[in-house]
């Protein structure tokens, strides 16, 4: 028999060998002696997690020995609680994160050739996954002016090709969202085939009049997926949980590929603990919205340009080239997002932290002015 040789990289498929690799956002790696640093770049909860799951975690730890639940049906059970039970168990996924479901939607529903638009600036792994697949991206950018949603181009842009459509609301990293009226114009218009995924993580920090989640949308729209995660609101970022909400059918046929012990004992019992501390959740939401206030007035001082958000961070525009900016504020410990690989370019996002790491940053900001002065 004749074989060919061949090396283990004819098979290698062309679209996973394009570097297209998440970073995250950094902290301060190198500090002045006596320095406080303050990491603003990845969006986590100022004020840390919910004691709940804290004590849920630490009476988990005795189990460390015992493999994790084999499904994630406790946790569905418990965002039925907390959804009052206007969604049933069944309506439910659980993952290793918000982006976790995100790949795991991709995987469900594109192959090789197939179409998923986008409206960038986005967050990266809606470009990055759906490449993994083999799938085309088709960018819709939003309006430069003030980030909204291009409704109409993301309605022509459908083909016969296309597979999900990508919303964010409130969006990483504009901060901007998409209304009630724009978001049921365009579930009403989109064909009933195409996936539209509805990323809404940050959504207990919106509180523009017009603003919605997806859950009143859901029994008349079931190609519709809502994305949440525990990472913001509950401050349970380094344990990785996420959940999304769908039609019974969708679900169920995305728990066809969910993997068995996908979430660890200390992120389910830290997810479900969460979900009932209310206090926490508040007081973490009371947080946000008071030093957004707080940090609008002093950038308005400064005359630093920065985009009206619904989420727990800012998108500025820096007074300096955004590298820049960047190293400058690292080197006064803070860490902040420069976003030219989500599609912003020469932009940078602000986490909104604490009012000790907020004075931090604008202290440093005055320094900037006065150097910038001189």
């Amino acid at each position: 028999m004749n074989i060919t040789t061949k090396t283990i990289k004819s098979l290698f498929k062309p679209y996973l060998t394009v570097k297209n690799g998440y970073k995250g956002g950094k902290g301060v790696s190198q500090k002045k002696e006596g320095q406080k640093t303050y990491k603003l770049s990845s969006n986590e909860n100022p004020i840390g997690t919910s004691p709940l799951a804290i004590n849920a975690i630490k009476e988990a730890i005795k189990d460390l020995h015992l493999y994790p639940d084999t499904t994630d049906i406790r946790l569905r059970e418990a965002l039925e609680v907390y959804y009052n039970r206007e969604l049933t168990k069944d309506q439910f996924i659980c993952a290793a994160s918000g982006s976790e479901i995100i790949d795991l939607t991709i995987r469900a529903f594109v192959k090789e050739g197939d179409e998923v638009i986008v409206s960038t600036p986005c967050f990266v792994p809606y470009k990055m996954f759906s490449r993994w697949s083999g799938a085309n991206v088709i960018d819709v950018p939003l309006f430069e002016n003030g980030y909204s949603l291009n409704v109409e181009g993301i309605l022509k842009s459908v083909t016969e090709k296309t597979r999900i459509v990508f919303l964010t609301s409130p969006n990483n990293p504009t901060g901007s969202y998409i209304s009630k009226q724009e978001l049921k114009y365009l579930l009403s218009e989109l064909p009933q085939d195409i996936v539209v995924v509805f990323d809404e993580v940050y959504w207990h920090f919106a509180n523009a009049e017009d603003y919605t989640i997806a859950k009143s949308y859901i029994a008349k729209y079931p190609n519709l997926i809502a994305i949440n995660s525990f990472s913001k609101t509950y401050g349970l970022a380094s344990l990785r949980v996420g959940y999304a909400y769908m039609n019974v059918d969708v679900a169920a046929y995305l728990r066809q590929i969910c993997k068995p012990f996908l979430i660890t004992k200390l992120s389910l019992e830290g997810a479900i603990a969460s979900l009932k501390d209310a206090v926490f959740i508040q007081k973490t939401v009371e947080t946000i919205h008071s030093e957004k206030i707080f940090l609008e007035v002093e950038f308005e001082k400064l005359g630093i340009q920065f985009y009206p958000t619904q989420a727990n961070f800012y998108l500025i525009t820096p007074p300096i080239p955004s590298n820049e900016f960047v190293q400058f504020l690292v080197e006064e410990g803070i860490a902040v997002r420069p976003v030219d690989n989500f599609g912003a370019t020469g932009k940078v996002r602000i986490t909104i932290g604490t009012r000790e790491a907020n004075i931090a940053l604008i202290k440093a900001l005055n320094k900037l002015k006065l150097i910038s002065l001189n």
